[in-house]
């Protein structure tokens, strides 16, 4: 059921009734700007989706699963739920919307692993043109590890401790960039860890992942904390302003939107590393197929053996190993590290002189 709750007249707020669990899940608001975003992104995935099937290529339904139902989804609660609509007469349920399309949102859409639909999809000028942007300096600057998990955390901070938030709750176009702002923040450090191996450097592995995604739970947790903790008012002016009547101070209102950062951020980055568990399960059984596939092609290009030069073009003696009917070990036409690494090894052993 779709409701209009709120209503503005300048920056008067017609009172709201209490937020109480029954409004919570039935009190909507339409946002037109979410909403545009919400149907070109999906329009854009599925036409990709739909357009691979049609050259009989997989994709699959789990990550369009997750880039329509999480992604886009929790795009359409944050700003158009019961959140959206009492933002503006209490401080958490904005805590929450902001943490969640910085957070929850860019996981979803990552999991889709647009970038390499796009790829796949697009006429070939255009795919290469997304290759090279992708592999420009500035955004291979913007999402290095380091440099996109601590934007995330200084965007959080800068939106509650500059006038950004005060600001954007008045000016309702402000409102919708912050809420852009969020979602492409989280996106930075999302979108490379789970599914963008070509935004990485190459030092970044799989564990190197792990390792960083794990200190990413930590430090989105700071934004929340240092919000819970804060003796300085967030939007304090705005909010003490609203004559709301009912639900919990100013300051206890602000220690809960902490509280929930706090909470949704350490569910996230729990999920989240699992998802990056998920992922790294996934690249090595394709490395695994791939080096059964080449052992495969080996052994087939390997020739039959030759007739002998005994009567009657008879074999050589059951048992004899020769040149014709050895195959070859793995390592020694595996082009690879590890293939050299073998080599070099067999290489130092058979050098070494035997004991006396």
């Amino acid at each position: 059921m779709m409701t209009q709750l709120a209503a503005e007249s300048g920056q008067q707020i017609l009172a709201l009734p209490e937020l109480t669990s029954g409004r919570f899940l039935d009190t909507w608001r339409l946002d037109p700007a979410a909403l545009v975003l919400v149907i070109v992104l999906g329009a854009a995935y599925v036409w990709g989706v739909v357009r691979l099937r049609r050259r009989g290529e997989h994709w699959p339904l789990v990550r369009t699963a997750a880039f329509v139902l999480i992604g886009l989804g929790t795009v359409v609660f944050a700003t158009m739920s019961a959140l959206a609509v009492y933002n503006k007469v209490l401080f958490w349920p904005a805590a929450v919307q902001n943490v969640l399309l910085d957070l929850i949102a860019p996981v979803g859409l990552a999991l889709g692993d647009p970038l390499s639909l796009a790829c796949r999809v697009l006429p070939q000028p255009l795919a290469e043109g997304l290759r090279g942007a992708m592999s420009g300096r500035a955004v291979r600057l913007l999402t290095y590890p380091l440099v996109s998990s601590l934007l995330v955390v200084a965007t959080e901070l800068g939106i509650y401790f500059t006038p950004y938030f005060a600001t954007a709750l008045s000016v309702g176009a402000l409102h919708e960039v912050m809420y852009l702002h969020l979602l492409l923040a989280g996106c930075l450090f999302v979108l490379p860890m789970l599914t963008g191996e070509q935004l990485l450097p190459s030092w970044c592995t799989y564990p190197v992942r792990a390792a960083l995604v794990f200190l990413d739970g930590v430090f989105d947790a700071i934004p929340g904390l240092v919000v819970m903790t804060s003796s300085t008012l967030v939007a304090g002016q705005w909010y003490a302003a609203r004559d709301r009547g009912w639900g919990p101070s100013v300051e206890l209102d602000q220690m809960i939107g902490g509280g929930a950062m706090i909470s949704i951020a350490e569910l996230v980055g729990l999920l989240f590393l699992i998802a990056m568990f998920v992922e790294w399960f996934r690249a090595e059984r394709a490395d695994t197929a791939e080096l059964d596939r080449r052992l495969d092609a080996e052994l087939e290009r390997v020739p039959a053996p030759a007739a002998s030069e005994s009567p009657a073009g008879a074999g050589p003696p059951a048992g004899e190993i020769t040149e014709a009917n050895r195959v070859r070990p793995w390592w020694e036409t595996d082009p690879g590290v590890v293939g050299e690494r073998f080599r070099a090894a067999r290489r130092g052993e058979n050098a070494t002189p035997p004991p006396p």
